[in-house]
């Protein structure tokens, strides 16, 4: 596998068809190709758990995330999502780079088969951030994910909630690292968004499941 260097996978990234028709109940808002390029970087370069891994990418949207990890030499990506439109578009995107490591499954957050448990070495995910008519949402997402994962979950949450998560992960006994802060500009997607762009500050986290209990999660 050639060795990306983190422009090469900004700019392939940049070229990931997005959401044609935005759904507003699923949060359903772009990454933008510098913060996903960074932060697969960053897990494939400093930590190690991409390549040859089985990675899992929850709530994948149009498979952003997925795309950039099968181009960082996963053993296997499935991206999972609830939303078909999406989904076709991330089917889309995956022939346009014809890429074989990837897999595409239709799945609820809410509604995890036992199969998947501890079937992931790496899950990486920009979840909904539990905002309108979503509250909880970025915890249900963080709560499978730590279900998924063997070794390691690495998320995007907005920073206003990075106390809360970290009581969380004390109550589960996970260990929660903060790897990076970062300005997410979110651009007007819905009729309500009154500017441009908003400027949002988010923390990207490294939690590890390994010492979880999953009876107390």
């Amino acid at each position: 596998m050639k060795k990306l260097k983190l422009k090469e996978l900004e700019s392939c990234i940049q070229q990931v068809d997005d959401f044609e028709n935005p759904k507003l109940l699923l949060e359903q808002y772009p990454t933008r190709p510098h913060i996903a390029a960074c932060m697969l970087y960053t897990i494939h370069n400093t930590f190690d758990d991409i390549e040859n891994k089985v990675v899992a990418d929850l709530g994948c949207g149009c498979g952003v995330l997925s795309i950039g990890s099968a181009m960082l030499g996963a053993g296997l990506c499935v991206g999972f999502d609830v939303d078909a439109d999406a989904l076709e578009i991330f089917r889309r995107n995956a022939e346009e780079f014809e890429l074989t490591n990837i897999d595409i499954v239709q799945f609820n957050v809410c509604s995890l088969p036992d199969r998947l448990s501890k079937t992931f070495d790496t899950v990486i995910m920009n979840p909904p951030f539990g905002t309108k008519h979503n509250k909880g949402m970025d915890m249900a997402f963080l709560k499978t994910a730590l279900q998924m994962a063997r070794t390691v979950v690495y998320s995007l949450h907005k920073t206003s909630t990075r106390q809360h998560i970290q009581k969380k992960a004390d109550e589960w006994k996970v260990k929660m690292d903060v790897l990076a802060e970062l300005r997410y500009d979110l651009p007007a997607s819905y009729k309500f968004h009154k500017k441009k762009f908003a400027s949002i500050r988010i923390c990207f986290l490294n939690l590890n499941p390994k010492v979880v209990v999953l009876g107390d999660l």
